[in-house]
């Protein structure tokens, strides 16, 4: 059965709530399914490696993740406005899979989370799909017929979910958040769906 790769970096929960919100949305594609992968952390100093294995969540991405995937979700909290360091520090170790290819043609999106409502949700998903653009992914967001973008008074916009988790950091999505990061991840799977035939 084809995969959407949903490859993201959360560190309060809010991203791999979001995360799994979108994997529903594959499952409720026939015949697509979800492959949550994380990637590991990154730090300025490295006393000690991270665990080849996280101690909780869905396993870190593999190359063969990538290669093996029929589109790719790509999800990271803000970070003034910007991805987190260990997603852009993940995609700038791609250089092999650029030159090879490996995610020309297959579509893409990306989903966030953050503290405020202005906090940089929508600078931060154009962050995230420039590296898909230059990879030659076919980049889609979330398109104004989905009721919940004309009505959200939280996270939610075209180019792709967010969540606002507030000042109480908290992780968990509102309906509407839920109900897009599904409508985003229904669409990567249709589009993957439509492009194999």
């Amino acid at each position: 059965m084809p995969e959407i790769l949903v490859l993201y970096y959360s560190r309060g929960g809010s991203v791999a709530r979001l995360a799994r919100q979108v994997a529903r949305g594959i499952g409720e594609v026939e015949g697509m399914a979800a492959r949550l992968r994380t990637v590991p952390p990154v730090a300025s100093v490295t006393q000690a490696a991270s665990p080849p294995v996280p101690e909780d969540g869905a396993p870190y991405v593999e190359r063969a993740d990538l290669a093996e995937c029929a589109g790719l979700l790509l999800g990271s909290p803000t970070r003034f406005g910007n991805m987190a360091a260990p997603l852009k520090h993940f995609i700038d170790g791609l250089g092999a899979e650029w030159a090879s290819g490996t995610l020309v043609g297959k579509p893409a999106g990306a989903f966030t989370s953050t503290s405020t409502m202005h906090g940089g949700q929508e600078s931060t998903l154009l962050t995230m799909l420039v590296p898909l653009l230059h990879h030659g992914c076919v980049v889609a967001g979330i398109p104004f017929t989905e009721p919940a973008l004309n009505t959200t008074r939280s996270g939610g916009t075209p180019y792709g979910a967010s969540h606002v988790a507030g000042l109480q950091d908290d992780p968990q999505p509102t309906d509407e958040e839920a109900q897009l990061a599904r409508a985003l991840g229904r669409r990567i799977a249709d589009l993957a769906a439509r492009l194999a035939r």
